[in-house]
Order: C-alpha cells, then sequence, then structure tokens
C-alpha cells in the first residue's frame, strides 16, 4: 500500500479491536505533506500563525455555527455526552471546547493510579532517555529539546503521547493529586499532529508550538505538555492556583487536533499492560480522559 493510499487504524480498548480513523480534511492533509506543491507551500502554511489566527477567527464567528451538526455527522460524535444541547452553541469553537456531561467520563480516584489528561489515541514510551535519540513518535529529538530546557530528575523518561482528533473532547485535565512548580511557554511551528504528517515531518512535536508545566506529587514530579498544531487558535490554561485534584480541569484546545503528553521520570509509573502492547507495535490506543493509563511504583 502506497503512502498516500495508507489508512490510519488505532486500537479501540473499549471495542478490543482495530478501527479505521475517520481524519477531518483528509485530502488537505495528504495534498500537504505528500505532493510536492503542497510541501512547498507547507513552509508559509506551517511556519507562522496567519493562517490559524485566520481560522479561529471564524471559528470562534456565528458564521461557523452551520458546520457543527454536519461535523456531528461526519465524525459520529455521541451528543448525548454533551453538558448543553447543540442549539446552544453560539460558534464553532463554542462546539468544541464543550463541557461534557461529569457522568460520560468516569474515573477511578485511587491514588496510585493515573489518568489519561484527554479524549484521544495514545503511544506509550516506558523507556526514553532525554540526552539521546528516541523513539518517540514524531520527535526523533530528545525530551531535553522538547521541553526547551534541562530539568533535573528527567534524564531517563516514561514518556504518554496522547493526540487529539477534531472527533475528541478538547478539554485537558491533570492525571493525578499534586501542585504545580513552574510552567513556560516554547513558540513554534504550526504543523499537523495527524500521523499523515508526523510520517512525512521529523520532529514535529520538537517544532511546533507547545507549553509545559511541572508538577509534584508525593510520588514524584512529572511533566505535562500541550502541543499546537495547524488550526489550533489557542491553548488556554484555566486551572486557578498552583494545587490541583485528579481529574481537575487544566485547559482547552480551540480549533484543531493537538496533543497531550505526560513525562514521567523512568522508574516512577509502569504503564498499563494494554498500552504498552499496542505501543510496541506502532499501534494508538483509543482512550478517555480519565481512564486509567498506569499506575505509580511507590
Amino acid at each position: 500500500m502506497s503512502t498516500q493510499e495508507k489508512k490510519i487504524e488505532y486500537y479501540d480498548r473499549y471495542k478490543s479491536k482495530l478501527c479505521e480513523e475517520t481524519v477531518m480534511g483528509e485530502g488537505a492533509i495528504r495534498w500537504a505533506y505528500q505532493t510536492m506543491s503542497g510541501k512547498i507551500l507547507s513552509t508559509f502554511m506551517f511556519g507562522n500563525s496567519i493562517l490559524s489566527y485566520l481560522l479561529g477567527l471564524y471559528f470562534d464567528s456565528s458564521l461557523s455555527k452551520r458546520q457543527i451538526k454536519k461535523t456531528i455527522e461526519d465524525l459520529k460524535i455521541d451528543k448525548n455526552e454533551f453538558e448543553l444541547p447543540i442549539e446552544q452553541f453560539k460558534s464553532f469553537n463554542d462546539f468544541f471546547t464543550r463541557n461534557l456531561k461529569k457522568e460520560s467520563r468516569p474515573f477511578k480516584n485511587d491514588k496510585k493510579l493515573i489518568a489519561s489528561p484527554a479524549d484521544g489515541r495514545v503511544l506509550v514510551y516506558p523507556d526514553a532517555s532525554k540526552d539521546s535519540i528516541i523513539s518517540i513518535k514524531g520527535m526523533q529529538d530528545s525530551v531535553q529539546n522538547f521541553i526547551g530546557k534541562e530539568i533535573k530528575g528527567f534524564e531517563k523518561c516514561s514518556v504518554a503521547v496522547v493526540r487529539l482528533c477534531p472527533s475528541d473532547y478538547h478539554r485537558f485535565h491533570f492525571p493525578c493529586n499534586g501542585t504545580t512548580i513552574q510552567s513556560g511557554k516554547i513558540r513554534g511551528l504550526y504543523h499537523s499532529v495527524n500521523p499523515l504528517a508526523l510520517d512525512s515531518v521529523k520532529n514535529i512535536f520538537c517544532r511546533n508550538k507547545r507549553e509545559f508545566t511541572l508538577c509534584a506529587t508525593p510520588e514524584c514530579n512529572f511533566i505535562i505538555s500541550e502541543v499546537g498544531a495547524f488550526g489550533v487558535a489557542g491553548i488556554l490554561q484555566t486551572y486557578v492556583g498552583n494545587k490541583f485534584k485528579k481529574m481537575d480541569e487544566k485547559g482547552y484546545f480551540k480549533f484543531g487536533g493537538s496533543t497531550v503528553m505526560l513525562i514521567f521520570p523512568k522508574e516512577s509509573i509502569r504503564f498499563s499492560k494494554d498500552l504498552i502492547e499496542q505501543s510496541k507495535k506502532g499501534t494508538e490506543t483509543l482512550i478517555h480522559v480519565g481512564d486509567t493509563i498506569g499506575n505509580f511504583n511507590k
């Protein structure tokens, strides 16, 4: 099968089977990353914030409301999970950043268990070194370069990469109890984080716009980072203060698929067996925010 015909498949944790992903704007993504003309223009498209900013203005406007119903139908989004009926959304971004009913994303309040910070498709890397080339898809560079600075205690890491699609709930949450220590923002590009792009462009995660927060728990310190992408008009942090509980909202993405990454010191956690097994095959696993992705070793 050629690159142009390659299907994107993920493992559905709930159905215990492989599924094919429906890609919003698939034709445009394939053109941008798999054709010569697209690759030439992509330098401008993804090298600055202009197009993402203009898209953000449109999706914040009432003119974008017309796309809500079609998107729900095309991407088979379960509107029964929405906190509000679709008639109350004032713009596409209002729908995109929607809240869900609390019962639609249950979680186990065990302090030893680590929850997924977002809805999405996850790959886990139990052993990654910040000082050497690592095999994280989309990040052939070091964890240190991804963060943009050296942080003690993360010489060897365990990493979870949660990729959000346009169909997903786009608010992200803290995966456990703890406190924030410091945060930072790193300017960058606006490449798509779709696997079609990750297969074509090296180091997207180390090149895109991103934010990170260093957090402390009784068990260990960890880093949670949000990565921007094409069409992401903003990464908005909504948490207040420095103390947080498991599943407290941390923030949300405006329109566009994006990524949340968790980075732990290597010996501090153990990822769930099913995630490790699928990740070894290079297969992402569909999960919901609040789902258990691992546990602390202490």
